[in-house]
């Protein structure tokens, strides 16, 4: 294993959802094509596949957290430009806070502040 690569988000409107995390993670995709968009976040694969029967009805199965510098800033903005709050940010042990939001599409987005976690080289 060398370490996860890729997060991919099913959307019910490609196109509608391509625009929101254009906006959301302030980064344009570098691939776009009907099948998939993909974004590059610092390095990390943000993608989004259109769903076969869409739903804004998900269960929580597994959470992608994004690191962040300021978890309350990014999560309010967040919810400014349409996601829905699933868990406010949250001290988690010591210096660590977590949140969680719903995209407009269904999805949660995890978001970390972990001063802690560094990457191996």
């Amino acid at each position: 294993m060398l370490g996860l690569r890729t997060t991919i988000y099913k959307v019910g409107d490609l196109q509608k959802a391509t625009d929101w995390y254009t906006q959301a993670f302030e980064t344009e995709p570098y691939f776009n094509e009907p099948y998939y968009v993909g974004f590059n976040i610092k390095g990390y694969e943000l993608g989004l596949q259109p769903e076969d029967e869409p739903s804004v009805d998900k269960r929580e199965t597994v959470v992608a957290y994004w690191s962040v510098e300021n978890i309350q800033e990014v999560f309010d903005r967040l919810i400014c430009i349409g996601a829905t709050e699933y868990e406010k940010p949250y001290n988690v042990g010591e210096e660590l806070f977590t949140a969680t939001v719903k995209d407009p599409f269904g999805n949660i987005i995890g978001l970390i502040f972990n001063p802690y976690f560094k990457l191996d080289s």
